[in-house]
């Protein structure tokens, strides 16, 4: 499926007025997991500012230990003070890159900004190397957009 064609199953599960929005981000999760193939760990991080470190939300794909993550450390650590996409083509060449599994070849992190505060991220982890392209940060700016509506 294309990025085109997901757009508006993001926008329908973001408007669903049945579900709460964890249960929204979990279906957007699922749908991102299901639906691009090298999309492998689809999930959200969400920052607490006053502790500086950030919470995982919901997810789909294999279990981690990273349930809390400081800012600073790792992709998701650094995006959190960057406020600016990261991609790793390749996590092995990476520095800081906090190893969650062996089969993890490749990241992207976007952050979620609401009202110009970057509040989260989605963090996608892939089992290829150097998969994502900006098509995919193009397409992942606009699922947290849409994802910004709910807070």
């Amino acid at each position: 499926m294309t990025f085109q064609e997901l757009q508006p199953k993001v926008i329908a599960i973001t408007k669903n007025d049945t579900s709460t929005r964890d249960e929204k981000l979990l279906s957007i999760c699922k749908l991102l997991n299901e639906s691009v193939d090298y999309y492998n760990w689809v999930g959200f991080y969400f920052a607490n500012h006053e502790t500086k470190t950030l919470h995982l939300g919901p997810y789909v794909g294999a279990e981690t230990d990273h349930t809390v993550i400081p800012f600073g450390k790792g992709i998701c650590g650094q995006v959190a003070e960057s406020n600016a996409n990261f991609v790793v083509p390749d996590v092995a060449a990476q520095d800081n890159y906090i190893a969650c599994s062996f089969t993890v070849k490749s990241e992207i992190v976007v952050p979620l900004f609401v009202n110009g505060v970057n509040i989260g991220q989605i963090d996608i982890d892939s089992h290829v190397i150097d998969p994502f392209t900006e098509a995919d940060e193009r397409f992942l700016e606009f699922v947290n957009e849409e994802i910004a509506k709910l807070f």
